[in-house]
């Protein structure tokens, strides 16, 4: 594995050219380009805002756009990074059969990919913690390290379905309506709290989403600090999906050729 690591950085410079391609592609034939990376977090926010707000005015969270944006970045970014490393692998058969290069920077790539569509959108997010007068304060400074250890568990979890859906095309399909399912089950539109105490903590544990969402809520809208026990184990859990993956997908890597 560590050899494979190794030969990862010499190809860093394919790894820059995928994730400027995939970008390019994302936007291309787009009359607003780039402009989307702010807008659609802007028109999803808008839409929960008039649900939660306005439809339904017994919500008694303050400040709720900033409330829904803090949780809708960061699982926009895990779910499109998910949904397109899925394919990753199979979309690209043509380079697989074809050419040499580490695999692993397919779906690394679609990963760095969204990140810089996350970065880019976080404008939005700061711009509505100045409009609503959410104060910074300094356990802001966290933010790159979960920005730093959820990229860890997407790319995870990443590796291992780009190589479950060269074996089991199936996986594709079954993760669109999987990720539907765990969105609800995150607590983007709602407060954890407000669950029942025992499926709180549970959640906790079975849902690393749940405990994403919420460290970016703790220090962007709550602005206070963080339990070092939390932040070891969201940090453990992220390492463990990230050696798990890369294994898997090493160790499936050499027939995907074959099967692709």
């Amino acid at each position: 594995m560590r050899e494979r690591v190794l030969e990862l950085v010499k190809y860093r410079e394919l790894v820059r050219n995928l994730v400027i391609r995939d970008i390019k592609l994302r936007y291309r034939n787009s009359v607003l380009g780039f402009v989307w990376c702010l807008g659609n977090p802007l028109l999803m926010m808008a839409v929960y805002t008039v649900l939660f707000t306005i439809l339904m005015p017994n919500n008694v969270i303050p400040k709720f756009p900033v409330f829904i944006l803090c949780a809708l970045l960061p699982w926009n970014y895990f779910n499109t990074s998910i949904l397109g490393a899925i394919d990753s692998i199979v979309g690209n058969a043509h380079l697989i059969k074809k050419v040499y290069f580490p695999r692993e920077v397919l779906p690394l790539s679609i990963v760095l990919a969204n990140l810089v569509n996350f970065l880019l959108a976080l404008i939005v997010l700061f711009a509505m913690l100045f409009a609503f007068r959410v104060h910074l304060t300094p356990w802001a400074l966290y933010l790159p390290l979960i920005i730093f250890i959820q990229t860890i568990f997407t790319l995870g979890l990443a590796l291992i379905f780009a190589t479950l859906n060269v074996f089991y095309r199936d996986t594709k399909i079954i993760m669109e309506v999987g990720m539907l399912a765990w969105f609800f089950l995150t607590p983007v539109f709602y407060r954890i709290e407000d669950l029942v105490p025992k499926y709180a903590r549970l959640m906790y544990w079975v849902n690393p989403m749940a405990s994403f969402v919420s460290w970016y809520r703790i220090v962007l809208y709550h602005g206070i600090s963080m339990e070092p026990g939390f932040i070891l184990r969201t940090l453990v859990t992220s390492v463990v999906a990230l050696v798990v993956g890369y294994f898997v997908f090493t160790r499936y890597s050499s027939a995907f050729g074959e099967e692709v």
